[in-house]
């Protein structure tokens, strides 16, 4: 989204031995064994403790997706004179071609939100939203920003689990017809969208100032994150890293303490909403799981 934000804007295996008791090669566990089965309790507690809020986290997810787009449309309408004269004065952009730009945004940023909301014709809505950000990113001369450009493929990555759950979800199995082309296309989407969302925390290690907490939480959030990146406990992995940035977001980005003309305000307040955006990409994650193209779903096959 506009980040100008002063003036406003993703065969048989081992085992018990076939006819006996454990071999003695699976007596021994590795490391990543014993990682397994004390993140498999963890995940089964988990499981347990979100039961009753289960069946309306993808409707969740797909809202806090879509959160950072519609803050920025209503920003664009709130700060409508400012936007104009930044796009002007300062990106020499002529008068009516800024109006039209301005306009084209609000209304794809709203219809597209409502769409990916309401899960309907998914692959236009979330088409129409990677179409802002990149035009967004033009427009504002932000194309260059290395912070923008990562967080923004955190959020593109939001969008195309978006995109694979929708396939997910409308994929009906009819005697004789084949699935493959579907499948292949959820899982390929369930991987990039996977990678994409880590990016955020690349943006998080390389910028701010440092200090013994952003040292811990940055450790803890690339182990989080190379472990969704491979499939390997993607559910508790995602589960740690939308708790990670979630009591990150209320203490750092709390715009909501800051005087209403503050000049880290809208800074704040942009910074809050995106990272609620990958928060809800991430909750996805959690709903759907790692997909065909995980260390998870392979180890279900031995």
């Amino acid at each position: 989204m506009a980040q100008m934000r002063g003036v406003g804007s993703y065969g048989l295996g081992a085992g018990p031995a076939q006819f006996g008791g454990p071999t003695q090669d699976n007596q021994e566990s590795s490391p990543l064994d014993s990682i397994r089965e004390q993140t498999s309790k963890i995940e089964d507690m988990l499981e347990t403790l979100s039961e009753p809020i289960k069946p309306y986290l993808p409707a969740f997810g797909r809202f806090l997706i879509v959160v950072t787009f519609l803050e920025d449309a209503l920003r664009i309408i709130t700060q409508w004179g400012d936007q104009l004269i930044y796009l002007h004065d300062y990106r020499k952009i002529p008068s009516g071609i800024t109006h039209l730009f301005l306009i084209v945004n609000v209304v794809a940023m709203f219809t597209c939100s409502v769409l990916v909301i309401a899960r309907k014709h998914s692959e236009y809505a979330v088409a129409g939203l990677i179409g802002v950000v990149i035009t967004q990113a033009l427009g504002y001369g932000l194309i260059f920003d290395l912070n923008f450009f990562l967080r923004n493929l955190s959020v593109m990555g939001g969008l195309l689990m978006v995109l694979s759950d929708s396939w997910v979800r409308k994929t009906t199995a009819f005697a004789g017809l084949p699935q493959l082309d579907e499948k292949d296309r959820k899982m390929y989407f369930q991987l990039a969208g996977r990678v994409l969302l880590i990016f955020l925390f690349i943006g998080f290690v390389f910028t701010g100032e440092w200090s013994l907490w952003r040292v811990i939480v940055s450790l803890l959030g690339l182990v989080s994150c190379v472990m969704v990146v491979v499939g390997f406990k993607a559910k508790f992995s995602a589960t740690l890293l939308v708790l990670i940035l979630s009591v990150f977001n209320v203490l750092t980005n709390n715009f909501w303490t800051l005087h209403e003309h503050h000049p880290h305000k809208d800074f704040a307040k942009y910074d809050f909403f995106q990272i609620l955006s990958i928060v809800g990409g991430l909750l996805l994650l959690v709903n759907s799981g790692p997909g065909h193209f995980s260390i998870d779903e392979k180890k279900k096959v031995y």
